[in-house]
């Protein structure tokens, strides 16, 4: 049995655009996204333009193009409505890889062993293959029923801290967390947006 750690990217649509596979399970989420080809690009302002970025989740470090969520909120309020737009934004994240594992429950569990690069070089193409198909069908506007085929997703306390050596985090980064969080905070807290005082009574 093979346990990898993979990064998906995808869009709203729950298409996926980018993927790395190949590290160990045990490897945390920013030290593979480091060690991806996606880093050096991204690092290089060669993906997005101006005013785009990916979210992630608490296990990474605020960056220009990677906006995370809060570990630690110390009792912000602005913190904790923050991290629950966040939050609700990665649900499609989650909901994708979801679709992904319940459509092929090989990627669940890959059962092969690793004893050269020629094999480990399969399971990646295995795991392409999927996601191909995947894309595939959301072309074809194949719809999915969470009700006839129930996805787990991931929870919370599945998110580890990064790991020590790698918490360093960018001024530029922070500053662009804070310009994101004012402007999440701005609209969610209008009439019906997910901050909103009638919203929250009535859920």
């Amino acid at each position: 049995m093979v346990n990898y750690t993979n990064r998906v990217i995808c869009d709203q649509h729950k298409r996926v655009i980018y993927f790395f596979a190949g590290m160990p399970g045990n490897c945390h989420d920013l030290t593979c996204l480091r060690r991806s080809g996606l880093w050096r690009r991204l690092d290089s302002a060669q993906l997005f333009d101006r005013g785009q970025y990916l979210l992630g989740d608490s296990g990474y470090v605020p960056l220009e193009w990677l906006v995370c969520s809060y570990k630690r909120t110390g009792g912000d309020m602005d913190k904790v409505s923050f991290n629950t737009c966040i939050a609700h934004a990665r649900v499609g994240n989650e909901h994708c890889i979801g679709i992904l594992k319940a459509r092929w429950h090989s990627l669940k569990e890959i059962r092969t062993q690793l004893r050269n690069a020629r094999e480990n070089a399969y399971v990646i193409r295995w795991i392409r293959w999927c996601i191909i198909l995947h894309n595939f069908l959301i072309w074809r506007n194949d719809e999915w029923s969470d009700e006839d085929h129930p996805i787990e997703l991931e929870r919370d306390a599945d998110i580890r801290p990064p790991p020590e050596g790698i918490r360093d985090v960018n001024r530029r980064g922070i500053q662009r967390r804070q310009e994101v969080q004012a402007l999440c905070l701005e609209i969610n807290r209008r009439p019906g947006g997910l901050l909103s005082r009638r919203r929250c009574v009535a859920a």
